[in-house]
């Protein structure tokens, strides 16, 4: 029998790119007068990328809309009320960018896009072609997903790489405990504020031990850890146990959102190049005039 070839797979959290894109590029516009600063960095930073020598199979994750199911479930979570208008009217050209590129782009409605990344890796991970996972994006609760060496998360602007002992050694717990460690500290970025007085090394060191929080024992006399403020930490975890449980309901990716209307099969999410006619009239359309200058592989 011919050995299996393997193939990695990149998972872009595509709002992440786009939202840091936006805040570290000046303004620019489309001939038309709308802006396209962060549609631009988007394209440049994905054009780098697929350049590298294992991208063969892509997959681009998107909040199409920022509002989700988890604001039915806590008012405070986070929404389009707070985000710069010129950078909310780019999502739908930076998604038409993306699949310009031909990446295959999941554009969340009722989820978001760190849950289609999560729909992803448990579609396409038991696939024995698939060599490694690899999540890019810097967002803490993407960590939940990591597993061993196969699934990874990669802060591609630091270019480090965290696999499963890289998110023991930053946070203290396995991935698996993420979601229970953001619903003790909180995500400010995701808008819940987590319990008052506990933080990153107090989470981290209760959780390495008790990884849940229905395992956390009610009494800090039970922890027989090295805290000073057990007792403190225990009171406040029993006085507000529902919160913990509802943002760490937040926290927890839904791996079964839907994107298998984009990409039924791994063969769907490999990158064949960039159609040419189409990635040619975006540029024209969006005024990027040199951007197609860098195209290394085109489909056609």
């Amino acid at each position: 029998m011919l050995p299996i070839e393997t193939v990695k797979l990149h998972l872009v959290d595509a709002t992440f790119e786009l939202f840091r894109a936006y805040y570290s590029r000046p303004p620019r516009t489309a001939p038309d007068g709308r802006p396209v600063n962060a549609v631009q960095g988007l394209v440049d930073s994905m054009l780098s990328l697929l350049r590298e020598p294992d991208v063969s199979h892509i997959g681009a994750a998107t909040d199409h809309v920022i509002e989700s199911w988890r604001n039915d479930l806590y008012l405070g979570y986070k929404s389009s009320a707070g985000v710069d208008p010129d950078l909310l009217a780019q999502f739908g050209d930076a998604e038409r960018a993306l699949d310009a590129l031909g990446m295959p782009v999941w554009a969340m409605v009722e989820d978001e896009a760190d849950d289609a990344i999560a729909a992803a890796v448990d579609r396409f991970g038991a696939d024995p072609r698939i060599e490694q996972i690899i999540i890019c994006s810097v967002d803490k609760d993407l960590g939940q997903l990591v597993e061993g060496e196969r699934i990874v998360l990669r802060d591609r602007m630091r270019r480090i790489t965290y696999d499963e002992a890289g998110i023991v050694t930053k946070f203290g717990i396995v991935p698996t405990s993420i979601p229970d460690y953001l619903a003790l500290v909180g995500d400010s970025s995701d808008g819940f504020p987590g319990l008052p007085g506990w933080g990153a090394k107090s989470a981290g060191t209760v959780l390495a031990r008790w990884k849940h929080l229905e395992t956390i024992p009610a009494s800090a006399l039970d922890w027989d850890l090295p805290l000073r403020n057990a007792s403190r930490l225990a009171a406040t975890l029993e006085q507000h146990r529902a919160d913990a449980i509802l943002f760490r309901r937040l926290a927890i990716l839904n791996r079964d959102a839907d994107i298998a209307g984009v990409t039924p099969t791994l063969d769907d999410l490999e990158w064949r190049g960039v159609p040419r006619d189409r990635f040619v009239a975006l540029c024209d359309e969006l005024g990027f005039d040199t951007v197609r200058e860098r195209i290394h592989r085109w489909a056609d």
